[in-house]
């Protein structure tokens, strides 16, 4: 059954950014983290602590946790790779962090330089630490519904990897389509797969847009009972492992179709719109969500 109210995972400020050619300055970041909040949306990844020798896109993540506006019920968290990572979120005041591991062998040796064993490994003292000090922790799954370079992934393999980390520590688990290759059926059977071991409360979706499946792929997980659905303003990021990739579920388009559909999402669509609408002429390119098009045909100035 639907859930009435599904939690959106605002992943525009980290995931979609980090995916971004232009970089952004932490000011602007800030600004986004900021409308974001505005808008309505409750959970927000505002960055990762990651070297900026692989991912520059997030340099300056501290500084960005430290200029926004810390409003109460609002969930500011990031992703973290290590230990030190994990003291760098800490200390720059995140309410949640977030690791990731893959259900690819190739992915994660190439991707995280490590057998799917040997990133839970390192994952482990990251999730014991985080835990003995109250921090809530989130698991990623990459290429749940596909692998660049395995192509299909068992459902099994992504089973085991959601429940390892939820039985290590992780609150919640999300399953990434990390290059957009899932379809409605596949993704409703894979997520009641890992919900049959884990649980849908602690069960997300990250589902990218490739080829234009995402919000369906969404659809067909909802009678599951999905508590979360991550998404991204004006479908921010891609994928350099998906050529052409349009990057993630754009949380306008989303918003669009739980509202019309009587789920409570708590988030002002006009507010949205225009944050995604600020942080698209920031880097140059038009926004990837068909409702923020829509907006803009009804708002020209």
């Amino acid at each position: 059954m639907t859930n009435p109210a599904v939690r959106i995972v605002e992943v525009g400020p980290r995931d979609g950014l980090q995916n971004e050619s232009v970089r952004v300055s932490v000011a602007d970041r800030i600004r986004l983290v900021d409308d974001l909040a505005d808008a309505g949306l409750r959970w927000i990844e505002a960055g990762s602590f990651v070297s900026p020798r692989w991912v520059p896109q997030m340099e300056g993540t501290a500084e960005v946790f430290a200029g926004v506006a810390r409003r109460p019920g609002v969930v500011l968290s990031a992703l973290v790779p290590n230990p030190r990572g994990l003291e760098e979120a800490i200390a720059a005041g995140a309410d949640k962090v977030a690791v990731f591991a893959a259900a690819s062998e190739t992915f994660s040796q190439r991707n995280t330089n490590g057998s799917i064993a040997e990133v839970l490994g390192r994952l482990g003292p990251v999730i014991d630490a985080a835990v003995a000090r109250g921090l809530p922790v989130r698991g990623y799954v990459s290429c749940a519904l596909g692998c660049p370079y395995e192509g299909s992934v068992p459902v099994s393999r992504v089973v085991e990897v959601a429940g390892w980390l939820a039985e290590r520590g992780c609150r919640e688990v999300s399953l990434g389509d990390t290059i957009g290759v899932g379809t409605p059926i596949a993704a409703r059977e894979m997520t009641a797969a890992v919900i049959s071991g884990i649980g849908t409360e602690r069960t997300a979706v990250h589902f990218h847009d490739t080829n234009g499946q995402a919000l369906a792929n969404v659809f067909a997980c909802l009678d599951l009972g999905i508590a979360a659905v991550d998404a991204s303003v004006a479908g921010l990021g891609g994928c350099p492992y998906a050529p052409g990739a349009s990057g993630n579920l754009a949380t306008e388009d989303l918003v669009t179709m739980l509202e019309g559909m009587g789920v409570a999402t708590g988030v002002d669509l006009d507010r949205l719109s225009r944050a995604g609408e600020r942080i698209c002429r920031t880097i140059g390119r038009p926004s990837q969500s068909k409702a923020a098009m829509a907006w803009r045909a009804r708002h020209p100035y």
